[in-house]
């Protein structure tokens, strides 16, 4: 089954009365990497966020830096997807929605999530792995945030 979500987005009319502005599957549905789907469901430029216009906020390209943005993510890990190391400069909450999927931290330690689990990630190198035999769905929300220093020098991302 290929990998699916539905987006609905609110706005508001001339009048200022509550709207449904968009009701679909996003076309920002696209690979990440092999065995990895993602689908960028919304972001933002600045926090707090401008809720004026009417642009498909989905639609803009987005990496792993967010200075001053909000990301709104949904992914699918197929088994075996091509793990990735990285670390995002950002507060990130995250909700596994189907599967199990590995988190594993740069020390080595590796937690188990499963539907319905949730995770704040804060700012460390980590990455996923799906071990699994079914996809593992999460839905991510990343916040932009400042990474801590240590011994005098500031965390950098990896990639």
């Amino acid at each position: 089954m290929a990998f699916q979500i539905r987006r609905v987005v609110t706005g508001h009319d001339k009048h200022g009365r509550a709207v449904v502005k968009m009701d679909s599957v996003p076309a920002s549905i696209a690979p990440m990497r092999p065995g990895v789907m993602a689908c960028l469901a919304w972001t933002t430029d600045t926090i707090p966020a401008d809720l004026s216009g009417d642009e498909d906020a989905g639609l803009k390209k987005v990496g792993t830096a967010h200075a001053g943005d909000t990301v709104f993510r949904v992914v699918e890990y197929q088994p075996g997807a091509a793990p990735r190391n990285h670390r995002t400069a950002s507060i990130d909450y995250a909700v596994v929605m189907a599967g199990e999927i590995d988190m594993e931290l740069d020390d080595g330690v590796v937690v188990k999530l499963k539907a319905g689990d949730i995770l704040v990630q804060r700012g460390t190198i980590h990455n996923w792995v799906n071990r699994g035999s079914v996809p593992c769905v999460i839905a991510f929300v990343l916040i932009d945030a400042k990474l801590p220093s240590f011994e005098g020098r500031q965390i950098g991302t990896a990639g």
